[in-house]
């Protein structure tokens, strides 16, 4: 298999307490055997760094855990990007955390969405995620590695803001409908509030790389 490097972005970012890199890059594969002829095919790996966490156990790769969240991640890119505009191609996002405080699956998104759009992948919206619960009868947005231990219900979010389309819902309790509904729509803003914020880095970045190309 031979392999031409297309479009590639690094990108570290930071999310509440959790600190994130994420490395996606594009390819064309020549191998006939892993090509979709009418779109792109996208994959996810997803990882922890050994000294992420406060007990800094090693952590195995390719654990069920680690499986699942590459698998969430994939399918909620799957979703925002334009593959079909790049048949024949291969985009690999990799993912690892370097901190982690509560969170890491909607940080994780945030960060390879990030890094699409870095590397000018086309898609349809950038999606942003987050994660909302119910703690002490009150609803809680992004909640930290206390609060999510703490046993109380939390909602993680896949959002497209410009589309107003939810890409990604997991819930891992039961909630009463209305309290369901509260906690949802807290995690929505909070994807918005992200998309803002991401949308203003870009922007940002766009001027300097203009001002140091001369444009």
């Amino acid at each position: 298999m031979s392999c031409l490097h297309k479009m590639c972005s690094i990108v570290p970012i930071i999310t509440a307490a959790n600190f994130d890199i994420c490395i996606d890059y594009v390819i064309q594969v020549q191998n006939r055997s892993q090509l979709i002829n009418d779109q792109a095919l996208v994959r996810c790996e997803y990882s922890m760094a050994n000294f992420s966490t406060g007990d800094r156990m090693r952590k195995p790769k390719g654990d069920r855990r680690s499986t699942e969240i590459s698998l969430v991640i994939r399918q909620t890119m799957e979703a925002c990007i334009l593959t079909h505009l790049m048949p024949r191609s291969q985009i690999d996002i990799f993912v690892q955390v370097i901190q982690a405080d509560g969170g890491t699956r909607s940080a994780c998104i945030n960060a390879a969405t990030l890094a699409l759009a870095d590397a000018g992948i086309p898609m349809r919206d950038i999606v942003t995620s987050c994660s909302a619960g119910y703690l002490n009868s009150t609803p809680l947005l992004d909640l930290n590695y206390v609060e999510d231990s703490a046993g109380g219900p939390d909602v993680t979010v896949g959002f497209l803001p410009k589309l107003d389309k939810v890409t990604l819902l997991q819930m891992d309790a039961k909630l009463s409908l209305d309290t369901f509904e509260n906690v949802m729509q807290l995690a929505i803003e909070g994807c918005k509030a992200v998309a803002n914020y991401i949308r203003e880095i870009l922007l940002e970045n766009t001027k300097q790389l203009e001002c140091r190309r001369g444009l």
